[in-house]
């Protein structure tokens, strides 16, 4: 029984740490999809102080409609990151309750070991203490029976 209880707790073992690999993984994909976000929302304010500073300046309207056209194409582009992100943040989210789940799984499988380590302990000690006493009482009797004689 022990043995199986070994095995149960290695496999847990083994489905927590993969669990914790793949966590780990997302949540690098998840940085990476944020820095992008960050880095296209920065691009995006330069760009549109760009066209502000054109405007003031004077600008004819073909120019005019390639800034706007772009920055709708960046708007897009925004939007889609966010998406991105909000989808990797949902992954993220999802193997982290895997993980966790993993991880209850295995503190259950080393509670019941403990268990287990436990009553074995007080068992050999129920013993020893049943083996000491029929040792003394052994004594004890002979003992009576040696100075009745």
């Amino acid at each position: 029984m022990k043995s199986q209880l070994d095995m149960l707790t290695r496999l847990a073992q083994e489905a927590r740490d993969q669990a914790g690999q793949s966590l780990a993984k997302e949540r690098q994909t998840e940085q990476q999809a944020s820095s992008q976000l960050a880095a296209l929302t920065q691009y995006r304010a330069e760009y549109a102080e760009r066209l502000q500073t054109a405007m003031c300046e004077g600008i004819d309207p073909a120019t005019m409609y390639n800034y706007q056209q772009f920055l709708a194409s960046l708007d897009a582009a925004l939007s889609r990151a966010r998406q991105a992100l909000l989808e990797q943040q949902q992954r993220v989210q999802q193997r982290q309750q895997t993980w966790q789940q993993e991880q209850r799984r295995l503190s259950s499988y080393d509670t019941l070991a403990t268990r287990r380590q436990r009553e074995e302990h007080q068992r050999l000690t129920r013993h020893e203490q049943k083996s000491n006493d029929e040792l003394v009482n052994g004594r004890i009797a002979r003992q009576r029976h040696d100075g009745a004689h």
